[in-house]
């Protein structure tokens, strides 16, 4: 009997039977040191952020509210290698322990941003119909408001500036670019076979969604999601450098910016120290997402 298929078409068959290797895109990452440098400057960040007593107290003055006057605005010196802030406080502990509060708010920001945005989006994508009108015409409404002026006023509204309400404003104004990109993803996979076959066999919608459109759809706002906690840490520290973010006797790097923009003049350090670490964590974020991004996107592998 002769083949139905020619020898580069059965070729080609027999390859696109074959499974892909799970760990082939983390072998290709790890193979760029792109990859290898940003997950290293997010992994340090993190491990500063979960235990900062240990990495400020690396030469021997860990407490960044141990303050005397009598050193205030003092350059570095031995123990003290950032120097010494207005208050007299260990400036190298202060930035270690800002560490906390910035990546901390933008975490939870992300956290939060990401379920509402799968939620959101998965429903609107999913059900389509008044439901999808409503959600986008919400999403339109966001995106045609100014967006820091809306953080502001939201913001001066609060009593208590902490972690938690700058976090909940961050992300009341954050959602709707994820969730269009989740609903557009949505409405790619709802129509693909797999789904359509557990539609007439029966499965309930929510069923649907968990086992099949999500774990499906979710991975080009799980790729945005890592670049945009960069830009929440960015955002929180320009709020507070405004002075409608954290306050103090919060320690991050935008409230050691804040008090910064009085005395940088004549003190630099004060705004330089804090300055560097917020770069670095912007643009650790900021490569890791580019690079998983170019890893699990099939249009760009």
């Amino acid at each position: 009997m002769t083949s139905l298929l020619s020898a580069p078409e059965a070729a080609s068959a027999s390859s696109a039977l074959e499974p892909v290797p799970a760990n082939g895109p983390l072998r290709s990452l790890l193979r760029r040191p792109r990859f290898v440098f940003s997950a290293f400057v997010v992994v340090l960040l993190c491990a500063v952020a979960a235990g900062p007593g240990f990495f400020a107290g690396w030469f021997g003055h860990g407490d960044p509210h141990a303050c005397d006057l009598d050193h205030s605005g003092h350059g570095p010196t031995a123990g003290h290698p950032f120097g010494y802030d207005i208050q007299g406080c260990d400036l190298y502990s202060n930035v270690i322990h800002g560490t906390r509060d910035s990546l901390g708010i933008g975490l939870l920001t992300t956290a939060v941003t990401l379920v509402t945005a799968v939620v959101l989006g998965c429903l609107a994508g999913y059900f389509g119909g008044l439901l999808d009108l409503l959600i986008s015409r919400l999403m339109d409404v966001f995106f045609g408001f100014p967006v820091l002026i809306g953080m502001i006023v939201v913001l001066e509204t609060f009593s208590v500036h902490s972690v938690t309400s700058v976090s909940l404003v961050l992300a009341l104004f954050s959602w709707p670019v994820l969730t269009r990109i989740m609903r557009s993803s949505v409405l790619t996979v709802r129509d693909l076979d797999y789904v359509v076959a557990a539609r007439e066999l029966g499965a309930g919608h929510l069923r649907i969604l968990v086992r099949h459109v999500i774990p499906n759809a979710i991975a080009p706002v799980a790729v945005l999601t890592s670049m945009s906690i960069g830009g929440v840490i960015t955002a929180e520290a320009s709020l507070t450098f405004l002075g409608v973010g954290l306050r103090a006797p919060a320690v991050s790097w935008g409230v050691q910016l804040n008090t910064a923009q009085q005395y940088f003049t004549d003190h630099l350090g004060l705004l330089l120290f804090p300055s560097l670490f917020l770069s670095l964590a912007v643009l650790g974020f900021v490569l890791l997402g580019d690079c998983l991004r170019d890893a699990f996107d099939p249009r760009l592998r």
